[in-house]
């Protein structure tokens, strides 16, 4: 006998599986919080706090790199990954703790286990592109 919710969870979008829209952006928000209060990161990320402008775009474009990425109908219009951080020397501990936070934020939202999975991906395919650049 086939499961049937695993079935229908991966016939969705991982876009229309976080939520969609409203999902991401909520995601994006819970991990930005997360970020600010990590003690490992959260130096690169409280300096946006001074500067809500930029903290402000920062937040837009990574809803629209992530809808975009997990299969939403939304342009992203920001720079690669490896333009973007290049000259910030991310080390592995850095990464390890942006992915643990936005997987502690994936389990706050109770997103379930094949989504966490196909996000853990994602973060997995970019690392190359981020770290110790």
């Amino acid at each position: 006998m086939m499961n049937t919710q695993k079935t229908s969870l991966t016939t969705k979008t991982l876009f229309a599986r976080l939520g969609g829209t409203l999902g991401i952006t909520a995601i994006v928000d819970d991990v930005i919080a997360a970020h600010m209060v990590n003690p490992t990161i959260n130096a690169r990320f409280r300096p946006y706090l001074d500067q809500p402008e930029r903290l402000a775009k920062i937040r837009q474009h990574t809803i629209d790199f992530f809808s975009a990425g997990s299969g939403g109908a939304v342009e992203y219009n920001g720079r690669d990954m490896p333009t973007t951080h290049h000259g910030m020397n991310i080390s592995a501990e850095e990464y390890m703790n942006v992915v643990d936070d936005i997987m502690g934020v994936l389990d706050q939202h109770t997103i379930d286990e094949i989504s966490k999975k196909d996000v853990l991906a994602i973060l997995w395919s970019l690392k190359e592109t981020i770290m110790n650049k």
